[in-house]
């Protein structure tokens, strides 16, 4: 491999002659070899460190703090970051330092010396420096948390809302396809009064539209952006505008109402707004864990189970039990669930640990958020295309269940009483009788009151 020499405050360093990264970058390479490729900074944040640099020179142009040449070069190599054309040359693993200092020079580094090199001059010249111009007016410790909330907000309307969205409409649509049927209800996985399929699809419907709201409520704390408070909050070295300038472009470039937060110091030392969002990424992975479980129970037997609905069958459930199928993505999807859980409370350790004016967490913090986003993404699509879409009603099944509920006899308290309908129904399970059976030989009520008093749909919808 050939090599050239690249300089820092600390002195000659070898970095490969194909790479665009500098000393500081080199240093982190030799120094962190912590979790390999697995725990590499997320692409995510590099892309939006890429927006955020373009930002800044563009508000230090504005501001007549980088000649014009140096910042029009800083922009174009930033945009070629934006758009993962320099994706090779970010190695750096998230287990660093705490500020993501190293990840801050991996890009200044990597855009200087790109700027440098469109301006005709050799990687290593620091004809574009990456302190003095890349970085102009900003410290790791605005610029990480800045390019960690672009990234995690950018992310969740990118793969989050879409995939959610998506399986909220197959269940609305199966909701509307199944208000008809009428079936068993179940609280404390015991019997209950009856309800419609679709009312209980619809109820998985409206939990995951909950869930939804809250995180897009969350969202709105990644908004505020530490930009402009440079080391500790107070700006130094720093134009008085330019935070809020970077904050303007960003949210033209993005779409999104990104702004100064109104307190710089609180914006570097916590980042409750990250705990705050993965709180509701949690929250939606407990409902999504809750609907599955329902989906496999309903789909559990197929002859012992409850059997009131079909799943499709991707694939072999068992090495040894011929013709075994499993609710596979169910299990997928709650395992994500879990892990979600664990990324939860990983931010959520960060971030309370922030000492003074700077937390030292921030790049745990964004890998954990963006790999619980990515993960919840991915599985709902999973769940979504290949079992969702293919729920279909076992009629038959749910008809004999509904037969058999002895919760029936709750349609009978206005007519006879709480205290008989009780009798009937401890009178039916014991002799293994029909509810009807059972009224007629106590006395209670005649063929035909019985007809017209239980009548299962009118349960399901009393106020129909």
């Amino acid at each position: 491999m050939e090599y050239r020499i690249e300089r820092d405050t600390m002195g000659e360093v070898k970095v490969p002659a194909d790479k665009y990264w500098g000393a500081q970058t080199q240093r982190s390479l030799e120094n962190f070899k912590i979790g390999g490729e697995r725990f590499r900074m997320p692409i995510q944040i590099i892309r939006a460190y890429g927006m955020l640099k373009k930002a800044a020179a563009r508000a230090n142009l504005e501001l007549g703090e980088l000649p014009e040449e140096i910042a029009r070069a800083i922009i174009q190599a930033a945009e070629e970051v934006v758009q993962g054309k320099l994706d090779d040359h970010f190695p750096l693993v998230v287990f660093q330092t705490g500020s993501g200092t190293q990840t801050n020079m991996n890009v200044n580094e990597v855009i200087a010396n790109r700027a440098s090199e469109l301006l005709g001059k050799p990687l290593g010249s620091k004809h574009v420096h990456p302190n003095d111009h890349v970085n102009r007016g900003q410290s790791s410790n605005d610029t990480f948390p800045t390019a960690m909330y672009v990234a995690v907000a950018l992310e969740l309307n990118r793969v989050l809302y879409p995939a959610v969205e998506g399986l909220i409409a197959t269940f609305q649509e199966k909701a509307r396809a199944f208000d008809s049927i009428v079936k068993v209800g179940r609280t404390h996985l015991m019997d209950a009064v009856p309800i419609t399929l679709g009312q209980e699809i619809g109820s998985w419907a409206a939990q995951l539209e909950y869930a939804l709201s809250a995180l897009r409520e969350m969202e709105k704390g990644l908004y505020r952006l530490a930009i402009g408070g440079t080391a500790v909050g107070t700006g130094l070295n720093a134009h008085p505008r330019f935070g809020e300038l970077v904050a303007r472009y960003l949210a033209e470039e993005t779409g999104l109402p990104f702004r100064v937060a109104e307190n710089r110091f609180a914006a570097l030392a916590a980042h409750d707004e990250l705990t705050n969002v993965m709180g509701a990424v949690r929250t939606l992975a407990a409902a999504l864990m809750k609907i599955g479980n329902d989906v496999r129970w309903l789909a559990s037997g197929p002859y012992a189970g409850i059997g009131e609905i079909f799943i499709p069958a991707n694939e072999p459930g068992s090495s040894i039990m011929p013709g075994k199928v499993n609710p596979t993505q169910v299990e997928a999807l709650t395992m994500v669930a879990v892990r979600v859980y664990g990324n939860d409370l990983a931010v959520s350790f960060a971030d309370s640990q922030g000492n003074f004016q700077l937390n030292v967490y921030k790049p745990v913090m964004a890998h954990a958020a963006l790999e619980a986003i990515d993960l919840l993404a991915d599985a709902v699509n999973s769940f979504n295309e290949h079992l969702a879409v293919g729920i279909e009603p076992n009629l038959e099944r749910i008809q004999e269940h509904l037969e058999k509920n002895p919760m029936l006899a709750t349609a009978l308290n206005k007519a006879i009483g709480y205290d008989k309908a009780a009798e009937i129904v401890k009178k039916a399970i014991k002799e293994k009788k029909t509810l009807k059976q059972a009224a007629l030989e106590l006395g209670y009520l005649t063929e035909e009151e019985f007809d017209r008093i239980v009548v299962p749909m009118r349960l399901a919808k009393p106020h129909a």
